[in-house]
């Protein structure tokens, strides 16, 4: 499960879900600080600008006009929007995004250095130097221009039968280009050492299936907006203005329809509702005249005896419209993909129009990041761990380790308390959910083994080629797994990474480096600060296996029911309770919040508070603090819930609510921090909060 939104803007940064997204509920970005910023010399290859890092406690945020029993955000928040205005790159501000600019630049530091070459670089300077290089030289691109996917369009355009699908399907998927649908390779989740193939749906341009179908004015102008934008695409690569409007309305009739059978957002995150392994003949009977064997060959898959079909409803009516849609406009399809997903590294007249939908419609931001940025960053997501190795070892202070394992074991320890003294949960339910919590794996930092890029050919000169090359090695490794036993000491996220994860197939937590930083965690800062920041996100991740999802998980990974039937009316029952609290929070003009969408990640951060709080007052009764001495004004307590509530400080654009409302499981931030604390029994005695207040409701929603 996340614990924030993905922070990459415009489809470029989406790199395909090579691993199926049922597989890894994974976890999110939080970000945040006040960004102090230096001029300093233009240089298109490095920033302008010096991001400096957030404290831990930012006194600079409080507003201390606000009562804080009667709104606890505005309050440890309040002041944040006026100190952090939106750069014009960004579609907001939050402590995660503002990690994420001074990991970036600790990036680009590293990348202008492996660029410049030398005898002295290793194989993997060479590789993250040479991709970055290529990445960067624009001028290159330009005079590329479309030559570098012309041999893919030609090959496009040359189908003469739709028989020829498969094979042309395939070889996109595996240099990263989602058509049609997604396949990749997933843990079993009922039989958690097996590695098998999975299928699932697939092929939209918006994100998700409802912009498609929602009826409200903003929605209807954004379906237009979006068919413009394929128009523009398909015209810069060369169709008349008039085919390609043609070639757009076709498209959008050939997605709505595909839109229609796909399930929910929702619904996708029912890992029950996503399960159904079938021997691969089963499968292949829901396709029929379709040759799945020439799709797996192409995108260099085994040949698989069963697959995981997470959305078998959605296969027949993509093959039924597939047979209905004519050719031409199939093609104008995967041109449109294939050009959409190669924009970055495409020149100007490609990518601009690229971000004018996807970033500046879609999220309201209006300008594109800085290519260094992009570029820094998009070598994070090609050779992550290449990078990683040197990032960890000029960034990652050791003793970061070490503290964090301890607060990870004290928050594990105020789990087991928590579930011993649960009044709702039964003797035989308890027993088996702490042998579920002993067998949580802890990885921290960056992983023991590093990944070998040795096969993957970097060159300075090959800017798209580089791209392709590092999907389809990716892709590649991905799918060479089936069948394999499974490696545990495996990542899903780059040491780099501002954010961390939990995995219910793997049932382990994942806190990458790049989060172990100021303002999450601050070596300078008490444990007060630091168990209500970074502790408050270890008991997130950690209440994730115990959410509504990861509650169907046992502590080997599969997917198992190991509650008693009143135990789960129970937990039920209380889960129903954040449900409706999240659901009643309007979010932007009249969308309120999806109760249901967002029940896993409100289930964590309620849970992931209650627990560092707990583990807080241990630790702190350990070290003989005194909890009512004060240090900048406030007590230790005080400092705890201000340095929680912190996490979620924000400054966003409308339509990035929007958006994130519509596809997010994430509430938007205010509500995540309020939505926590008024749950949190230590609360009201910290700040001498008075029952009816509105931080102090009359039902309090507890699930951990």
């Amino acid at each position: 499960m996340m614990i924030g939104r993905e922070l990459a803007a415009g489809k470029d940064g989406r790199r395909a879900a090579l691993r199926v997204a049922v597989a890894l509920m994974a976890a999110g970005a939080w970000s945040t600080g006040v960004a102090q910023r230096v001029e300093i010399a233009v240089d298109s290859s490095k920033p302008t600008q010096v991001y400096l890092p957030v404290p831990g406690f930012d006194k600079t945020s409080i507003d201390t006009t606000v009562d804080p029993c009667n709104d606890f955000y505005k309050f440890a928040c309040g002041k944040f929007a006026a100190n952090h205005p939106i750069p014009a790159d960004q579609a907001g501000v939050d402590q995660f995004y503002e990690l994420y600019n001074v990991n970036t630049q600790s990036l680009n530091g590293i990348l202008n250095k492996a660029a410049a070459g030398g005898a002295g670089r290793s194989p993997d300077e060479q590789k993250i130097g040479d991709y970055y290089k290529a990445c960067m030289n624009t001028d290159l691109i330009e005079q590329k221009g479309l030559a570098p996917v012309e041999p893919l369009l030609h090959e496009i355009d040359a189908l003469k039968s739709k028989d020829q699908l498969p094979a042309v399907v395939g070889k996109l998927q595996r240099m990263g280009v989602t058509v049609f649908f997604g396949y990749g390779e997933q843990q079993d989740l009922k039989d958690a050492a097996k590695q098998i193939a999975a299928v699932q749906q697939g092929g939209l341009g918006l994100p998700e299936r409802d912009y498609y179908l929602r009826t409200g004015a903003k929605d209807v102008e954004l379906r237009q907006q979006y068919v413009d934008h394929v128009a523009k695409m398909l015209t810069l690569a060369g169709s008349t203005p008039e085919q390609a409007k043609k070639d757009a309305d076709a498209m959008m009739a050939f997605e709505t329809t595909l839109a229609k059978a796909s399930m929910t957002v929702t619904e996708m995150r029912d890992p029950e509702k996503t399960y159904h392994l079938q021997p691969i003949a089963t499968f292949e009977a829901t396709i029929p005249g379709v040759d799945f064997g020439a799709f797996q060959d192409a995108v260099h898959s085994p040949r698989v005896s069963e697959l995981n079909n997470a959305t078998p409803d959605f296969f027949p009516a993509l093959v039924k419209e597939v047979n209905a849609t004519d050719l031409e406009t199939l093609k104008a399809y995967m041109r449109y993909q294939l050009l959409t997903a190669m924009a970055g590294r495409m020149p100007k007249r490609f990518d601009e129009e690229n971000f004018d939908f996807y970033g500046r419609k879609l999220e309201g931001q209006p300008e594109q990041a800085a290519r260094w940025k992009r570029c820094s960053n998009s070598v994070n997501g090609a050779l992550g761990e290449a990078l990683g190795k040197v990032y960890v070892a000029q960034y990652f202070a050791g003793d970061s380790k070490a503290k964090m394992l301890e607060m990870v074991h004290d928050i594990e320890a105020a789990m087991e308390q928590d579930i011993d003294q649960s009044e709702w949960m039964s003797a035989e339910t308890k027993v088996k959910a702490k042998e579920k919590l002993h067998l949580v794996a802890n990885k921290i930092g960056y992983p023991d083994k590093w990944r070998d890029y040795t096969k993957l050919e970097i060159k300075p000169e090959d800017p798209l080629g580089n791209k392709i090359r590092a999907d389809e090695f990716e892709n590649d490794r991905q799918l060479a797994k089936i069948g394999k036993p499974v490696d545990h000491g495996e990542w899903g996220m780059t040491p780099p990474t501002v954010n961390a994860y939990y995995d219910p197939s793997m049932n382990d937590i994942n806190f990458p480096a790049g989060i172990l930083q100021p303002a999450f965690y601050d070596s300078k800062e008490d444990d007060a600060v630091n168990y209500g920041h970074i502790g408050a996100v270890i008991g997130h991740e950690l209440t994730h296996g115990f959410d509504d999802e990861g509650k169907k998980f046992d502590g080997k990974g599969n997917l198992n029911d190991w509650w008693t039937a009143d135990d789960t009316k129970n937990f039920v029952a209380r889960t129903d309770c954040l449900v409706n609290e999240y659901g009643s929070f309007t979010a932007v003009d009249d969308v309120k919040v999806n109760g249901k969408l967002t029940l896993g990640e409100n289930t964590a951060d309620n849970g992931g508070l209650v627990l560092a709080y707990i583990a807080y007052l241990d630790r702190a009764k350990k070290e003989g603090v005194d909890l009512a001495a004060k240090k900048d004004g406030y007590t230790s307590p005080q400092r705890f819930y201000i340095g929680f509530a912190q996490n979620y400080c924000e400054n966003s654009r409308p339509e990035q609510v929007r958006n994130q409302v519509l596809t997010d499981p994430h509430s938007p931030d205010h509500f995540r921090a309020n939505g926590a604390i008024v749950n949190q029994p230590g609360f009201a005695a910290a700040f001498g909060c008075k029952k009816g207040s509105p931080m102090v409701p009359v039902q309090s929603c507890r699930v951990w």
